[in-house]
């Protein structure tokens, strides 16, 4: 059964409690602690060998290591015997290894009565066993637990706790996850949201005295926060951050909380990552996945905007990724040498829309910040909202100030890699209202005029294909092992298209992944395609243009046993192979030949969207649902937003329709749009995510999904339009699947890992939520938010998220249909896996007030 992340609320309101003794010091003494702490976000992946490899290290090495984990918080024991079977995979002695009997309740897993754990706390026993530790780790679920089983009735310490203290003085590593990262901190924070924290905390004061039956008082959770243990001294500690939008709760915590806002920084620390606390050098470093906030509340102020409602002004935001330091006495940042500034040096140029709900591209807080706004010459302030279902609710303004950076680099490959510093963050508050809108919308919407003929039969196919969502990571094994295999093995020969990029980094980094993997590096070639010169090359490469006819070339390709497309702009691929009369080269013909008689095609990003007939190149979920479809092209603006651009794909993928960048760039709003103008309604849509990938096996008619995140499905064989007014949609049927799972192409049935379970009458959670709004809702990617508030919850039929601008927008609801279900496994750990099957989507043109 899964483990439920509890948050407990306590009864007790912030403003008052945090000055009273409730929340004094945890150690007044603390002596000079030689020990470091590893303090997780959650959802640690047993994949992540950063997180792991550090606390191993710091507990003194795999040979040296004594480790204690913690049970208290989870209420089954499967969390501790999972950690502890990891630390055995990472090296660490199973002796070595001890699951200390510290609890206040009773495992649901085991026949013994672990209640009786409690008394134990004081035993001599136990605190030897622990004072012969070189590491304790706390395991997540539910952090007043922890406290409740380390604490005696009258608040003081017991010798349990006192003994941990004592090893963590004399060098110990303390870690955790989750509930195991919230304990760190002296003010620790037990439940509530973004939303609720800002609403009953400093926001609405009139709202305490609203009637129950006026307004639902669960559709958010006010926070709540209790005397953490104290580890870490120099700040409050909140984890799950960006997964579930934390930034609100921390930011009301941290402001609040008058002894720790003058001289510290607050902390939100991501999922699948970990602050290391090193408190001899007074130094964080970032380590694993993701990245963690640090806010900054010395000089924020307490502002009213409106009658009896309040807001928060001037909170410095920043966000460290993996390798970034943080000085926590000094209050500043180091960061990697080959990281460079974005400040005067900006990448991007294009009017990024404000952040509102799950169409929003890069819709989570770091990404949106890198992307839209601090490696954006075009903008200087950015915002978005969260609000309840009567629109009541907040504006979050992010501006760059004198002192805002940015600083970026690749990491695993080519992704990107940003940290921000100092950016400002106004939270107003603000009414949202809706009103349904036709008029506006139609008058502006405009069909395509792109006509591209049938992809032509080729008969039988027997090769595969390879189709990666973009942003694919060089340690992503599965991807690159499942096109290594399709291509014949480490024995196989591969051509690289290097068309779609302006440089030849790319081509260059797949050529190093592959040989990585084990393809001999006399087999793979850049091959000389492009219609374009490349940055930094003696050689004018514009020349390869001519080499689309070349004999020699197409006698090259046929000897292939796999080609790969690498990522940029697919017009750029689509131009270079093709004539100017738009008839296949003698080139593309060999690809052809190749992939018919059992080549690989493989590409991603730019790569995977030349694989379908009619090719996405531009537009954003938004602007193809208000403004339609463009004729015009302008590069780097138009991928980003606006209207949706068409072209004629290179076909090689005939089932449908496919779009990437899916989950980062929330393009499922475009892939509808598309697939209803210009789709076969009787085929599905594939929107595949970053980091992932789509395997076709045209043999067998089916596609399996490998890598790291999910291909979403769109069904538009039921739907129901108004062809008087554009965008407006009944009964568009969306599914997520993810690695392991199956899709017959022509069936279109579902095959589910075999692994998962089902969920329909068999949800997990029953809580009413509020809808999606941006950055502030928790669970912002679309399958996340379809899998934990709507699929594997029992009290939602529906959920609902909004796109607009200025005025006018969409509501989207997405229903249980009688064909909804879900389905969820565990994976790499203990991170939660689910795929979604047929949720009905609903789109409605609405206006929008914001007052």
């Amino acid at each position: 059964m899964k483990k439920k992340l509890v948050s407990c609320l306590i009864s007790f309101t912030l403003l008052s409690s945090l000055s009273t003794p409730l929340l004094a010091k945890a150690q007044e003494n603390t002596g000079d602690i030689k020990g470091s702490l590893v303090i997780a976000g959650g959802g640690v992946g047993t994949s992540n060998h950063d997180v792991y490899e550090k606390f191993i290290s710091l507990a003194g090495g795999k040979e040296k290591a004594k480790v204690g984990i913690i049970p208290a918080a989870s209420t089954t024991l499967q969390s501790s015997k999972k950690f502890k079977e990891d630390l055995v995979k990472y090296g660490v002695n199973s002796d070595s290894i001890k699951i200390l009997p510290v609890s206040d309740h009773d495992f649901s897993d085991t026949q013994k009565d672990e209640s009786t754990w409690k008394n134990q706390v004081n035993d001599k026993k136990l605190s030897r066993t622990i004072k012969g530790l070189t590491a304790v780790w706390f395991v997540g679920g539910d952090q007043t637990k922890i406290v409740d089983s380390l604490r005696q009735n009258n608040g003081s310490d017991s010798e349990a706790l006192k003994a941990i203290w004592d090893i963590y003085r004399k060098g110990a590593v303390i870690g955790g996850t989750s509930a195991g990262a919230a304990i760190m901190s002296d003010v620790m924070i037990t439940g509530g949201d973004s939303l609720g924290a800002l609403e009953e905390s400093i926001g609405n004061k009139a709202n305490k005295h609203v009637k129950e039956n006026q307004r639902s008082q669960k559709e958010y959770e006010p926070l709540s926060i209790q005397k953490g243990l104290g580890f870490f001294q120099r700040g409050i500690i909140d984890q799950h951050m960006d997964e579930r939008a934390r930034l609100g709760r921390l930011a009301v915590a941290a402001y609040t909380s008058e002894r720790d806002k003058e001289k510290n920084f607050a902390y939100g620390v991501d999922e699948d990552t970990a602050m290391i606390v090193n408190n001899k050098d007074q130094k964080i470093e970032v380590v694993g996945r993701s990245g963690v906030a640090v806010l900054d509340t010395s000089k924020a102020q307490l502002v009213s905007k409106q009658k009896a409602r309040s807001g928060l002004e001037n909170i410095k935001v920043s966000y460290l990724s993996p390798g970034d330091k943080i000085n926590y006495h000094l209050k500043s940042f180091e960061f990697p040498k080959d990281k460079v500034e974005t400040k005067g040096f900006e990448y991007y140029s294009f009017n990024a829309l404000p952040a509102t709900g799950v169409f929003t591209p890069y819709g989570r807080l770091k990404a949106y910040l890198s992307y839209s706004l601090i490696d954006n010459e075009s903008m200087k302030s950015a915002n978005s909202y969260v609000y309840d279902s009567q629109g009541s609710g907040y504006e979050i303004a992010f501006q760059k100030v004198q002192d805002t950076n940015g600083y970026w680099r690749y990491t695993d490959g080519q992704k990107d890699d940003y940290s921000i510093i100092n950016v400002r963050m106004d939270i107003t508050p603000k009414t949202v209202k809706f009103q349904p809108d036709r008029k506006k919308t139609s008058l502006t919407y405009k069909k395509p005029t792109f006509s591209s003929s049938e992809s032509p039969a080729y008969g039988s196919i027997k090769g595969n294909l390879l189709i990666a969502g973009g942003a694919l990571g060089s340690s992503n094994s599965s991807v690159y092992n499942k096109f290594i295999n399709l291509a014949g093995g480490k024995q196989a020969k591969i051509g690289i298209v290097p068309a779609a990029s302006t440089k030849f980094d790319s081509s260059n980094q797949f050529k190093s992944d592959l040989i990585k993997y084990g393809v001999k590096a006399e087999n793979i070639e850049i091959l000389p395609i492009s219609n374009h010169d490349f940055k930094g090359m003696p050689e004018n490469e514009l020349n390869w243009k001519t080499n689309i006819n070349s004999d020699k070339l197409a006698q090259k390709v046929k000897g292939l046993t796999g080609i790969w497309f690498v990522g940029g702009d697919q017009t750029l691929i689509t131009g270079s192979l093709r004539n100017e009369d738009g008839s296949d080269s003698k080139v593309l013909q060999a690809i052809w030949h190749t992939y018919k008689n059992g080549a690989v095609l493989g590409g991603t990003s730019a790569g995977a969207a030349i694989m379908s007939n009619t090719m996405l190149a531009g537009g954003d979920s938004y602007g193809a649902l208000s403004y339609g479809f463009t004729d015009t092209y302008d590069d780097m603006t138009q991928q980003e937003g606006g209207p949706a651009y068409l072209e004629k794909g290179l076909g090689f993928f005939q089932y449908g329709l496919v779009d990437q960048h899916f989950d980062n760039k929330a393009r499922l709003g475009r892939l509808i749009a598309t697939a209803y103008e210009k789709g076969n309604k009787n085929q599905l849509s594939y929107g595949i995510d970053e980091d992932t990938a789509m395997v076709v096996n045209n043999a067998e008619k089916q596609i399996e999904v490998v890598g790291r995140g999910g291909i979403t499905l769109v069904d538009l064989a039921k739907v129901q339009a108004n062809n008087k007014f554009p965008s407006d949609y009944k009964n568009i049927l969306i599914s997520c699947i993810t690695p392991g799972d199956k899709v017959n192409l022509t069936t279109k049935d579902i095959v589910i890992n075999p692994a998962k379970t089902s969920t329909r009458k068999n949800e997990y959670y029953s809580e009413k939520v509020g809808a999606n709004t941006g950055l502030f809702s928790p669970h912002g990617v679309l399958r996340k938010f379809l899998a934990y508030d709507l699929i594997d919850n029992a009290q939602n039929k529906e959920i609902k998220s909004y796109a607009f601008n200025q005025n006018k927008g969409f509501e989207l609801t997405f229903r249980k249909s009688a064909e909804s279900n879900g389905y969820w496994a565990y994976t790499d750990g203990q991170k939660d896996d689910y795929s979604i099957v047929r949720v009905a989507l609903d789109i409605k043109p609405i206006k929008v007030a914001v007052k």
